[in-house]
């Protein structure tokens, strides 16, 4: 597969900031996917960036550990070269928001105050595929409802919250606030402090399939926030002064994301995300994985994002996760870290932003920027 023409060479010196960042927890980010690449091999976007060839940093990455910023910095000037990347749109620069992992209160049992719940996987949820994909069903469906006819679109966020998994016992935590529920739905895990001060993680296992619709483009169609002043804060705001509209605007939304129960084996990682391997706070980025192949390292330039301590974004990420609303080339999702404060800083990150991504120099051999 040949590389893509929106992939467009350029030299180290042309990236703003990349012999100020420090790029030591990216290499540690990188080193962990390349453990991951030993048990299954990533799969290659169709923008061409061969996972395969990634072998030779992929090597050598197994066997440093905890290299400092100099030396990390000089492992991928020596393994990659920079491109910039075109916008899939035709838009002069990229996009990146931001995700993170929350906290919340939660019971293993309903209770008076405890009454929404997280779903695991229900047995007759499946994946779709051409070979069992009816004619006449939507071509976006990835999993779909088993029935004596043939596979059909699955229950939708609405028809699930007015009971339609009613006593199938798939319920395995309970939150106190419907709009907390939504919100790990959307970030797709949380860490879950239970009664007995033990802390559950809880990550992604199957969604019902339908398209995503977020509440903030929903209010803002509304006229009832400027589509400007959208972030998770104000979003939360609203449900706060509208809980009677709660379901009116949420159902609207009608994919379902189910859970599983997953470890939290270093408390300093996310989770286990798409790539297979834990998340690192402002380092791991969600990607298009139909456009790019996990494990990419892609430069950021966002000198207007300055949530993420309060300087101009300019910063190596590893593409190690993605989402339903991560879509085109130079599209991302940062990841900010677990808890209430990453939620502050990921909530408020909507930047325009430049993306290099970091391929291999064997697929740009001859090339001199």
């Amino acid at each position: 597969m040949p590389l893509s023409s929106a992939f467009r060479p350029v030299s180290f010196d042309a990236l703003p900031g990349w012999r100020e960042d420090d790029h030591r927890l990216a290499f540690e980010a990188f080193r962990r996917s390349a453990l991951r690449a030993l048990e299954k091999p990533y799969r290659t976007g169709s923008l061409g960036i061969d996972s395969g060839a990634f072998g030779p940093a992929y090597a050598e990455a197994r066997l440093l550990h905890r290299l400092d910023g100099p030396a990390a910095r000089s492992f991928f000037e020596r393994h990659f070269l920079p491109c910039l990347v075109e916008p899939s749109d035709g838009a002069e620069r990229g996009f990146v928001t931001g995700f993170y992992e929350p906290e919340a209160d939660a019971s293993p049992v309903r209770t008076e105050t405890f009454r929404f719940p997280l779903y695991a996987r229900p047995a007759d949820l499946v994946d779709i595929d051409d070979g069992n994909r009816l004619e006449g069903l939507d071509p976006y469906l990835a999993f779909g409802r088993a029935t004596s006819e043939g596979i059909v679109e699955y229950y939708d966020r609405g028809e699930i919250e007015r009971g339609a998994l009613a006593g199938r016992d798939l319920e395995f935590a309970w939150l106190d606030d419907p709009v907390d529920v939504f919100f790990i739905h959307v970030q797709g895990a949380a860490r879950l402090r239970m009664p007995d001060g033990t802390v559950r993680r809880v990550t992604y296992a199957a969604k019902s399939g339908q398209r995503f619709s977020g509440p903030g483009r929903i209010l803002a169609d509304l006229g009832e926030i400027p589509l400007a002043d959208v972030t998770m804060q104000s979003i939360r705001a609203w449900f706060r002064a509208h809980p009677e509209r709660v379901d009116e605007i949420l159902w609207q939304n009608r994919s379902f994301i189910f859970f599983r129960e997953a470890s939290v084996d270093d408390p300093s990682l996310g989770p286990v995300a798409a790539a297979k391997v834990p998340l690192t706070p402002g380092r791991s980025m969600a990607v298009d994985r139909l456009l790019h192949t996990f494990g990419t390292p892609f430069f950021i330039d966002a000198p207007g994002l300055t949530a993420f301590g309060g300087t101009p974004f300019r910063r190596l990420m590893i593409a190690q996760d993605t989402g339903s609303a991560i879509v085109g080339a130079a599209r991302g999702d940062l990841f900010a870290g677990s808890g209430d404060a990453a939620g502050e800083i990921a909530g408020v990150v909507k930047s325009a932003a430049d993306f290099y991504a970091l391929v291999p120099a064997a697929l740009l051999a001859g090339h001199v920027p």
